[in-house]
């Protein structure tokens, strides 16, 4: 099976003394893994780079074996950050998350897009909120979605009922607008919303941990 793709890198191990094995988040494939031979070399292991945004050649002539991939590098994200420890964080924390909740080879287009958009938009003041939304998006992609009337309570804090839980959450959520000034408490109300929806809808029913990263990132933000 042969195709090409573009997509983001999410992990990577080494394999026997040139190889590497890497996930990637695809634009048309979803997730995949693939052997890169040669990725060890200097000059593609420099690129490597969790979060990194990468072309993929795949080839594989049986759909139960993995595969190999050939790789170039698109845009070099993570070395921007790399100074940066909260989007550095965020960044791991994407690569996580989406490995830890995506099944294999199953296209999520509308994740990829939140995704793009989060990425040009890391830079913006207000990136923390945008992360926000892109989480709930993500768990809204992965069905479990939850609907509420927009809010004009002058509260920033509302209490909701998903499933007979009660959350916490920012209005700015409620609303779907993102608010000219905000503070860290409304940074850190807003990921620990989406971080119990997360538990209790993926995590804890399945016997999983949340991935270090995301627990790191929010701490950014206490």
């Amino acid at each position: 099976m042969n195709w090409e793709d573009e997509g983001y890198l999410l992990s990577k191990k080494k394999f026997r003394e040139n190889a590497v094995i890497i996930s990637a988040f695809t634009k048309t494939h979803g997730k995949i893994s693939g052997i890169v031979y040669g990725g060890t070399s200097r000059k593609i292991k420099n690129y490597l780079q969790i979060g990194n945004k990468i072309f993929l050649i795949h080839n594989s002539k049986n759909r139960n074996k993995l595969g190999y991939l050939k790789t170039e590098i698109i845009e070099a994200i993570s070395p921007r950050y790399f100074n940066d420890k909260k989007r550095s964080y965020l960044i791991l924390s994407i690569a996580d998350l989406l490995n830890s909740l995506l099944p294999d080879e199953e296209s999520h287009n509308n994740i990829y897009l939140s995704l793009d958009n989060l990425i040009k938009n890391l830079d913006d003041k207000s990136w923390p909120l945008i992360y926000s939304f892109w989480e709930v998006n993500l768990i809204k992609e992965l069905g479990f979605g939850f609907t509420t009337d927009q809010s004009s309570s002058s509260k920033d804090i509302l209490s909701i009922n998903i499933d007979n839980i009660s959350y916490k959450v920012p209005k700015f959520i409620i609303n779907g607008k993102i608010p000219d000034s905000f503070s860290k408490e409304i940074i850190n109300h807003a990921l620990s919303f989406t971080r119990n929806l997360m538990l209790n809808k993926f995590f804890l029913p399945n016997n999983l941990y949340l991935p270090k990263s995301r627990v790191l990132f929010e701490s950014c933000f206490s």
